[in-house]
Parts: C-alpha cells; structure tokens; sequence
C-alpha cells in the first residue's frame, strides 16, 4: 500500500510540475500554480498564551508553548506521529532513526542518530551537540547550563541520569533504573545548535531573539507579547514535511472574546478555544470547528499537607460536589467530557475504581458531616490558585465560578485567588512544601495523561516530588509506588496497561485532585485554512496547513 501510494504521489507530483510550467508559459501568475499544488498562504494563529512561547530551546508557556514554538522549531530524538486523528498518536524516529535497550543492561539505551541533519544556522547535528544540549539543562557545571530551561523540563527526564557519545551518530543513555518510558521522555526534549550560542555571546535570552534548530521552521521576527512569524525550512531533513504555508504568525490572546472577534473580522485564520456559545453563530457562518478528544485533564491539584484536604473524607465529598454534566453542556456548549479519574472511563488504564464521581451533592454532605462539617456553622475553607487564560486551561474564570458554586452549595466555601498562566505553572513547579503555596488549599493546572511517564510517575510517585517532578500535592502511597515500578519494569504494554488500570483505581479512590473535565480540544478556522489534521493530542502538525488566497 505504501509503495502505492508513493508511485501515485509520484505521478501526481509529475503531474503538478507539468501544469505549473505550462501555466508559467501562458504567463499566469504564481499563486494560482501555488494553490493547485495545494500550498501557500500566511496562516495566523490565535494563541491562549498571554506571551510568546519561549523560542530559545525548550519553550515555556505549558504545552501550547511546544505545541506552536517546540515542536516547530526544533526536534527531539523521536516525536508524535500527528498526521492522523483516528487514534493516539505514536512516537516515531525523528532526529533518532532507531534507539533500543541493551539486553544484557536495561539501564543502557543506545539512540541512533541520523545523518545529514543541519542546524538553521548551517552545522551539522551529531552526538556532540546532543551532549551539549543536555549538559545545557542537566549539568550546573557546563558554561552552557541554563537553570530556567532545566527547570521547565525536570519532571519530564527524570529517570535519565547520564549521557555518552559511542560515536559521531551514536549516543548512549544511562537511566537511574530499568525504565522502558524512555522514549516517552527524550520526546520532549529539544536541540539547539551549539555554535549559535557562541555565536551570540554564550546568551540564552540573545539566543531566543536568533535561535538555530532543525526544526521544519524558522523564526523570521519575535515581538514579545505581540507576535512571533515562522518561515519554512526549505532545507528540512525530512523532505514529506516541508511546511505548505509560506508564512505561520502567532499572535498571544488570552481573552476568548478577543480571540472571537479576531477571527470574524479576518485578522486571524485560527483561533484556540473559540468561546462555547459562539460556536453554533461560527458554524453558521462557515468557520471550521475542530473538536475530538485528547489525553487532558482540568482539575484542581490538591495541598495534601494541611486542611481541609489532608482528610481524604473531605476530598471524595469535593469530588462528588461537582456537576461535570452542567459544565459540559450548559457553560461549555458540548466542548468538554465529564472526568470521574485521571483518564476516562473506557481507556485502557481506566480499571474499576471504588468511588465514581458522578454528581451527588447528597452523598458530598454526608462525607462532610462524617469529617465532621455540618455545612452550616461548621464548614469548610479552602482556596484554589487559578489562571486567567492558558495552555490547557480551556475557560478558566467561568469554570471556576461553576466549581466554586458547586462547592458552597454542599458546604465547601472556595476562594478563587487569579494570576497569570506562566506565573502559575511557575508556582506550580515549587509544589505546596514551597512558602508562596503553603497556605493554598488547590491549583487549577490542567494536566495530560499522554503517555506513562506524564499521567503517573511525575504525579503520584513519591521520589517526584518537586523540584524533581510534578508531584506537587505530595501524594505519598507506597503501594501506588510499587506498581509504578512494576510498570515502568514491563516492556510488554499490555500487561503495562493491566498494571497501570491498577495505579488509576487507587488514585481515584484516593482523591489527590478533584477531577472535573477532560478537554474536547476546541478550536475554529476560517474556511480558507486547508488540510489541517485535529490528532488526539496536545500538539499539532503544522506543517500540513496552507491558506486559501
């Protein structure tokens, strides 16, 4: 079927090339050549983020800054399959053509790399410059070592503990223990070329204004706070994507209502998380609706350290609060799925958990008066740290204001404390032991469960608790530590996933969050904006869109 389809794209590519030069000889103009081909066009982008992602190397901004800077720039040893949406995406060679464990030591992983890659500033990517990007955000003794990129990844790496070049392509990887969640870790990390960091003074905030990876774009113009223009690599490694867009701009608007009236007036092409009760007007109108589930998780991250939710009575009463139906459909218009655990029901680590959160704001005050809160002269206080915008945060004011009245009503009186998206996963990086946070009762971070390593070891195992991981609660179970290991032991996935199923339960049954929704992915387009893919993830390919002129 491949080869087919190879030999079908070959005819058609021979075809196009035909029809271009006989166009060109009539003395027609470029863009109608470009848009038979199926390519061309600026695509503007409305983004959540308050900021621009950072572009220098590993992006900040949650996933919305890999998903639009990260993985657009740059490149990991292997990356998400995202050319389809009919299943999770996959993780296929990137700069890393094959990577295997050793047999004899599954603490050793040999990667290797591929050849013939170039930096956007022209050098070449090897093993050398592989060490030296992790020297950069592991090693506080290299020149190069940058402690605010180091900590934008530290939950996501680590189990890895050492690296070594066996040759000019080959590099070895030693973990801390056997792990077979490596691939799931080395893909979200990104590589920038060495030289270009000399070359600016050894500067990483210069390096940022003029980065060098080897990604499918460029960055041809940064504004800070007003936009950033991506061109294509026309000299990328993997010749099948090209970009087709001559030109992406990423524009930062968090206010949903800014974002709306940017794209019905033609300022933008795409905009993330379109306002719910505008999306029926955008259908109408012949706008683009992309919706389709994805690993997401909106919740409230709870403080396990003091009151009220170091009872667990009083977590699983919050839980059973919650009327996740309501704010599927009447806040969010259909955009959001009800969240009973960390993953839905029907995934494969789902298992059969004790407790199913459905709304049951009876059996909440029963909880509540078994802790011994009567909901009247008694009751509970708490507060929760919340964004007003952001990756993954959906709708977080209105969202809240739903949440927080669910609570009163069965006796759980919440403050809503506001603050900037990144200064918030900033907050969030130093967990509830830090100062600023110890006196917060929750934070509303909106997580994915994309793969092992993102939806348990960095939450819920006790060694990942921050600054090392993410588990910022801490939730401390030795038995959920035991099966973790077991997992992360089993190279077999289907028995991973039975041991995982296991994980999930307990942690339902436990309550460290309050699960609320997972994300419905919403995003709108103008009809103009073609080929675009919607996967089931976090991030998308952008190197499939082009615009209608």
């Amino acid at each position: 079927m491949d080869r087919m389809m190879r030999e079908r794209e070959g005819i058609m590519c021979k075809a196009l090339v035909w029809m271009t030069w006989w166009l060109l000889a009539l003395g027609m103009a470029e863009a109608p050549a470009m848009a038979a081909e199926g390519r061309g066009g600026t695509l503007r982008i409305a983004m959540t983020a308050a900021d621009i992602p950072y572009t220098g190397g590993q992006p900040d901004q949650g996933f919305e800054g890999f998903r639009f800077i990260g993985y657009q720039l740059y490149d990991p040893l292997v990356r998400w399959d995202l050319s389809q949406g009919e299943q999770l995406p996959a993780v296929v060679p990137a700069l890393a053509e094959s990577w295997e464990v050793n047999a004899d030591d599954p603490t050793k992983w040999i990667f290797k790399l591929r050849r013939g890659v170039k930096f956007h500033d022209g050098t070449d990517f090897n093993a050398d410059a592989v060490l030296w990007n992790w020297d950069a955000i592991k090693n506080k003794d290299a020149p190069q070592y940058d402690p605010r990129q180091a900590a934008l990844v530290a939950a996501r790496i680590t189990v890895l503990k050492s690296w070594r070049k066996l040759d000019d392509y080959t590099v070895e990887f030693t973990t801390t223990r056997p792990s077979s969640f490596v691939p799931y870790q080395v893909v979200y990390i990104f590589y920038v070329s060495p030289t270009q960091w000399e070359k600016v003074g050894r500067d990483w905030r210069a390096l940022a204004n003029n980065p060098a990876g080897t990604g499918p774009f460029k960055l041809a113009r940064l504004v800070p706070r007003e936009r950033a223009e991506l061109e294509p690599n026309r000299d990328y490694w993997d010749k099948k994507r090209i970009p087709k867009a001559d030109k992406v701009i990423l524009l930062p608007m968090p206010e949903a209502t800014t974002r709306l009236a940017a794209l019905r007036s033609g300022q933008v092409d795409w905009i993330e998380v379109p306002p719910p009760d505008a999306i029926p007007g955008l259908r109408q109108a012949g706008f683009q609706i992309m919706l389709r589930p994805y690993p997401h998780n909106w919740t409230h991250t709870l403080n396990l350290t003091r009151p009220p939710w170091d009872n667990k009575l009083i977590r699983q009463a919050a839980n059973y609060a919650i009327d996740r139906e309501g704010i599927c459909k009447s806040l969010l218009n259909g955009t959001c799925s009800p969240a009973i655990g960390e993953v839905y029901p029907g995934h494969p680590w789902f298992g059969n958990p004790k407790q199913r959160y459905e709304y049951d704001p009876a059996k909440a005050k029963e909880l509540l008066k078994q802790a011994g809160y009567d909901g009247k002269g008694k009751r509970v206080k708490t507060s929760a740290l919340i964004s007003t915008s952001g990756s993954g945060q959906m709708l977080p004011l209105p969202m809240n204001e739903y949440v927080q009245e669910n609570l009163r009503e069965v006796g759980i009186d919440l403050e809503l404390v506001t603050i900037e998206w990144n200064a918030l996963t900033d907050r969030g990086r130093q967990g509830f032991q830090h100062v600023d946070n110890a006196p917060l009762g929750a934070m509303n971070i909106s997580y994915n469960f994309q793969e092992p390593q993102s939806a348990f070891v960095r939450f819920f195992h006790s060694t990942s608790v921050p600054p090392v991981g993410a588990n910022r609660m801490p939730y401390l179970n030795p038995e959920v530590d035991r099966l973790i290991e077991e997992a992360e032991r089993e190279f077999d996935l289907g028995k991973q996933d039975q041991i995982l199923a296991r994980v999930h339960e307990i942690i339902v049954d436990d309550a460290p969050w309050v699960f609320i929704v997972h994300d419905l992915n919403p995003r709108a387009m103008s009809p103009k904006v073609k080929n675009f893919v919607q996967p089931q993830s976090w991030f998308v390919d952008l190197t499939l869109p082009w615009v209608e002129r």
